[in-house]
């Protein structure tokens, strides 16, 4: 059967990719750390849990709900964002509105889908999520990326990313905390951010801030649209359940943007997926936001750990200066180029996915490739397992990656 170029395009998710390889190895029986995963792995607060049970009762949580999800709770979730982000009651105007969808992801499909005409320019922060440049290009779009590197911490300059702008640019994805880094942008960052986007007042910004809630380094995230409220006019806030609550597979994301970009993008949820989970939508709607933040403590506690036994270990190692300190979400980037195992690999290629495989067969650790975050010769590694089996991944990282 013949497919259309649009899908041939398209890569795999290689995250989705490698998650599924690990499990299907460890059902094989062999021992594999799998520091690829970009999810908790524990259940939902209790709490949650209980609001999800509690639904199972009422004929409306296995009903369709509205195209955008059901009022009371996008009503409820654009009051959280100005509380826990401390912005004054009138900071939105009255035509702010939420779209709920099927995940953080989903949400990011349809925003594009509402701003990107064939050509347009996005501009793509490196590291980048994987997916990002696959749905830009879904919609016909040009992903422009700015580099950053280790030595910043892989945090991108202002100035990079002004000399990336041209007629075409119609939007750019800001990430933080990000994924695959592990860092978040500094309030001086956003306050440079903010003095650009006046620079450039037709330039729409999608904030994902899926991890906001899981930093475990002060000072925590802050966003430029808390430094200039008017920015906000042009702004498309992605958030989710999926990392704050533990719960990826529920499947439950959301923006709030204004009015006209909600209606957007509720046009294409009506005639692809329509409405999302009515249970899960109801169950949120009845849980108290408050009970996050004792039940993410101890969740940013072990994160922190398992980030002190990797420097730990990259210092004893004599690999300090590839090394920085992350500060929030689940994750870490090594930097390949500059350990003595990459003397046998040629610098002026990418050998990303050749080292991750190798990882994989040799030392039973998964990572994902670098190359798919737009960092070529490095690769992520997920601080969420437990303990003492991340402590031995790390031991096995270290020990080949000083093998010349």
């Amino acid at each position: 059967m013949l497919l259309s170029s649009r899908v041939k395009g398209i890569s795999d998710s290689i995250t989705m990719k490698l998650n599924e390889k690990a499990i299907q190895l460890t059902e094989e029986g062999k021992v594999i750390y799998n520091l690829s995963g970009g999810q908790l792995p524990i259940k939902p607060t209790h709490e949650f849990i209980e609001k999800i049970h509690h639904q199972l009762n009422f004929l409306k949580s296995y009903q369709y709900s509205p195209s955008a999800g059901f009022p009371a709770l996008r009503k409820k979730l654009i009051n959280h964002f100005v509380d826990s982000r401390k912005l004054p009651s009138d900071a939105f105007e009255n035509d702010w509105d939420v779209i709920l969808s099927n995940g953080s992801k989903h949400t990011l499909y349809n925003a594009l889908g509402a701003l990107i005409d064939p050509g347009d320019e996005v501009i793509l922060l490196a590291p980048y999520w994987v997916s990002y440049p696959e749905m830009i290009k879904f919609w016909g779009g040009i992903p422009t990326v700015v580099k950053s590197n280790v030595f910043d911490a892989f945090v991108p300059a202002i100035d990079d990313i002004k000399k990336a702008m041209t007629p075409r640019t119609k939007a750019i994805i800001v990430n933080s905390p990000n994924n695959p880094s592990g860092v978040h942008y500094s309030d001086a960052w956003m306050r440079e951010f903010a003095q650009l986007l006046k620079e450039f007042p037709d330039l729409v910004v999608i904030s994902d801030e899926v991890y906001s809630d899981i930093s475990y380094f002060d000072p925590k995230p802050s966003y430029f649209y808390q430094i200039d409220h008017s920015l906000l006019s042009r702004t498309i806030i992605v958030h989710a359940i999926s990392k704050t609550l533990a719960a990826t597979g529920l499947r439950l994301g959301w923006a709030i943007a204004p009015g006209s970009v909600v209606s957007a993008m509720a046009k294409i949820q009506s005639q692809t997926t329509s409405g999302p989970n009515s249970l899960i939508q109801r169950a949120l709607l009845d849980f108290d936001f408050h009970f996050l933040e004792s039940f993410l403590t101890p969740v940013k506690n072990h994160i922190r750990q398992n980030a002190a036994t990797l420097r730990e270990k990259f210092r004893e190692a004599g690999l300090g200066h590839c090394w920085y300190q992350s500060t929030s979400a689940f994750y870490f980037m090594i930097d390949f180029s500059r350990t003595p195992m990459f003397k046998r690999f040629k610098p002026d290629q990418d050998h990303s996915d050749a080292i991750a495989d190798e990882l994989l067969n040799n030392e039973g650790i998964t990572v994902v490739p670098g190359s798919d975050f737009g960092i070529p010769n490095t690769a992520r590694i997920s601080l969420v397992i437990e303990e003492v089996p991340f402590q031995e991944a790390i031991i096995k990282i270290v020990k080949y990656l000083n093998k010349v």
